[in-house]
């Protein structure tokens, strides 16, 4: 029996490749690109199609940011965070957003879907009216 067949590995997989792209981007062109790795994490929840899914695809995909975090890509760090306790506290605040943020896209995802089912029980309403007074 395999476990891992609804989970979307290719969302999982570029998700977090755009969102390691952005924090290059980031560091090498324009500080502005930052922001935008989230992205990233918002496809991974996104294609998946379950929120506990999605909660868990986000923070494995922003595994890349910690990485480039504590490679230096996001900035000189000094106090605290040079601390085993504070490289800890990193990387469980880059897991926590990364988990809401995959929860936001598969939510947003849950929320789509609803919608277009209600907008096809809509259309349907009237469509077969007048082939059942023919009928009769």
């Amino acid at each position: 029996m395999n476990k891992f067949t609804d989970i979307n590995f290719k969302a999982i997989i570029f998700g977090a490749a755009i969102a390691g792209a952005f924090i290059l981007f980031g560091w090498q062109i324009w500080d502005w690109f930052y922001p935008f790795s989230a992205i990233g994490l918002l496809y991974a929840g996104y294609g998946q199609n379950d929120l506990k899914k999605g909660t868990f695809a986000g923070a494995f995909a922003s595994t890349p940011i910690i990485v480039l975090t504590f490679q230096g890509y996001m900035g000189q760090f000094d106090g605290f965070f040079l601390t085993e306790d504070g490289m800890m506290a990193l990387t469980i605040l880059i897991l926590a957003v990364g988990a809401f943020v995959g929860f936001v896209g598969a939510w947003t995802k849950r929320s789509r879907v609803k919608a277009l089912e209600d907008y096809e029980k809509k259309q349907n309403i009237g469509k077969n009216k007048n082939k059942k007074k023919n009928e009769k």
